[in-house]
């Protein structure tokens, strides 16, 4: 058996391919999961369990049938849909887990995390995720009319593109010195975590060992996983 993760689908109306890809993953290969955990930005954008947006009914009932099948299913906030809560989490079967989450699979202790607390060096953007963040903000944000928080995502939405239009690579990606910092606090040598679409087994060395930095490719134009058994970590690619 094994244990599959997967992040950044970036799901939404207007891209049904992904869509569709995605409910063949969760009808076929997840089926034969121990379990599944999904990594972030599962959706493009989320401004409330109340959105009545049909995706998210249609998504929320393809992933709660994975879990009655037997197959857990575990959820890590992204940047997209940090906003994700309690009554969607009921209504898809996921377990809502913490941002940073220490896991023991088949013998081998790893850490699981979004990724966008790694890219310190992006000052603009952990401001903004520190505003976001704040629980009276998420509380206002979340008491607006729906119309009115749909006005506010997509602005936020066209001010992040432009931002990061201006921004080289290296300010994007991952510190590796926060990497080995992060790892040495759970002290594990294996990372799993998504967010820079940047798919990759990276090597590095912490705790005084060699350790292994494993990134999930976005779901564009085909799927990305990392598979973990008794025996190995995959990094695969899989068509839609």
């Amino acid at each position: 058996m094994a244990t599959l993760f997967i992040a950044d689908l970036h799901l939404q109306t207007e891209e049904p391919a992904i869509t569709a890809g995605f409910l063949r993953f969760l009808a076929g290969e997840a089926r034969r999961a121990d379990a599944l955990y999904i990594l972030g930005d599962l959706f493009e954008a989320w401004i409330g369990d109340d959105d009545p947006n049909p995706l998210h009914q249609q998504i929320a009932h393809a992933i709660k049938a994975l879990v009655d099948s037997g197959v857990p299913c575990y959820f890590i906030h992204g940047n997209r849909d940090f906003l994700l809560g309690k009554r969607f989490a009921r209504e898809s079967g996921m377990t809502l887990l913490p941002e940073e989450q220490r896991l023991e699979l088949y013998g081998r202790p790893l850490l699981i995390l979004h990724g966008d607390t790694l890219c310190i060096d992006d000052a603009g953007y952990q401001a903004f995720r520190a505003k976001v963040h704040t629980p009276w903000i998420q509380k206002v944000f979340l008491a607006l009319p729906l119309f009115i928080r749909q006005k506010i995502a997509a602005r936020m939405r066209a001010d992040s593109k432009a931002a990061n239009s201006h921004k080289s690579m290296e300010i994007m990606d991952v510190n590796p010195q926060a990497v080995v910092d992060v790892m040495e606090k759970y002290h594990v040598q294996w990372l799993i975590h998504g967010h820079t679409h940047r798919p990759d087994v990276h090597t590095l060395t912490a705790n005084g060992e060699p350790a292994y930095r494993v990134v999930l490719g976005a779901w564009h134009t085909e799927g990305s996983m990392v598979k973990v058994t008794a025996e190995d970590v995959e990094l695969l690619r899989f068509p839609f």
